[in-house]
């Protein structure tokens, strides 16, 4: 009986160790962009610390298409787990659904905001040879040829392809969209002299124009951004409408997940985005750490839609 009773007592206590060691489940981060830009390179940087905070496999997907929402809808579908985490950025979250007559859904309504991680500038440069050197003469272009500015972007509206509508509606330019499939065949293809000019995050394009293989013509944001001060920003150049905060990449995960479950991802994402090693490699990025835990993100979510519907009401766009 005492033989017995070890031996229940044995398996009892050797189920509840099994039981109590974390998920070997892999920690899944969605990047809803191609390789080589900001979103994968932040998502990259923050894997490899949350494997090591958490002992559990994160894997990095790069789920490419729809201007960002394609890879954001695969997280709004996953269990409500914390196990499927996404990238987000300005398109897919606060333009389409905003877009007059869009069907998009609104995937602020379906998506749970962890941690805002980084800001990072939208920067407008061109090809040295072929394209202007100046946000005056690109405007000058646009204006006097009948076939326009062509201009290549991130995707069919994006942050970056609005900012360009933006700013053709407030000079009266002419600027012809070429969308891509995230910001790095873009550069390749103003490198090459295939478009003149481009629209894209700052860390696609700064390396080539600290190389001076691209030139930068202006940032879209308000004031200079702290990480390339150099650049001007649009509004230097007498765009009145230009003068928007920077742009933003957070992580999310699927609505209903269980708050301690987020505030817990949260409060990781913001030890490691305080790490040296990792500060260095948003730095590197061309970009500035922005950590927000998840609600204050969230309420800066909610402010920025509106001002977005707003804006979006001016221009001549569908989704």
């Amino acid at each position: 009986m005492r033989v017995r009773l070890a031996l229940l007592l044995a398996t009892l206590f050797l189920s509840g160790t099994a039981f109590a060691q974390p998920s070997q489940k892999p920690i899944r981060i969605i990047v809803p962009f191609a390789p080589g830009a900001s979103a994968d390179g932040i998502a990259r940087a923050i894997a490899n610390e949350l494997g090591t905070r958490t002992g559990r496999p994160v894997v990095v997907e790069n789920r490419v298409g729809a201007g960002g929402s394609l890879g954001l809808t695969m997280v709004a579908k996953a269990p409500p787990d914390g196990d499927t985490l996404g990238i987000g950025a300005t398109g897919a979250l606060l333009i389409d659904p905003n877009l007059p007559g869009s069907t998009s859904p609104s995937l602020l309504r379906e998506l749970a905001p962890v941690a805002k991680l980084i800001d990072v500038a939208t920067v407008v440069a061109a090809n040295p040879t072929t394209g202007p050197k100046s946000v005056k003469e690109l405007i000058e272009r646009g204006k006097t040829n009948p076939a326009g500015v062509t201009y290549g972007s991130t995707g069919v509206n994006t942050s970056q392809h609005i900012s360009m509508e933006i700013l053709a509606k407030a000079t009266g330019a002419k600027l012809v969209h070429v969308p891509y499939r995230g910001s790095a065949p873009a550069v390749v293809d103003v490198l090459g002299g295939q478009i003149p000019v481009v629209s894209v995050d700052l860390t696609s394009a700064y390396p080539h124009i600290r190389a001076g293989t691209l030139v930068a013509l202006g940032v879209h944001e308000g004031k200079r951004f702290s990480v390339a001060p150099e650049i001007p920003t649009i509004a230097e150049a007498g765009v009145p409408v230009a003068g928007r905060a920077s742009g933003f990449l957070g992580l999310f995960t699927i609505g209903g997940t269980p708050a301690p479950v987020v505030r817990a991802l949260s409060r990781d994402i913001e030890a490691i985005l305080a790490l040296p090693q990792v500060q260095a490699n948003v730095h590197a990025l061309t970009a500035a750490v922005g950590y927000d835990d998840e609600v204050t993100f969230g309420r800066f979510l909610d402010g920025e839609f509106v001002k977005w519907k707003a804006t979006l009401a001016t221009l001549n766009l569908s989704n």
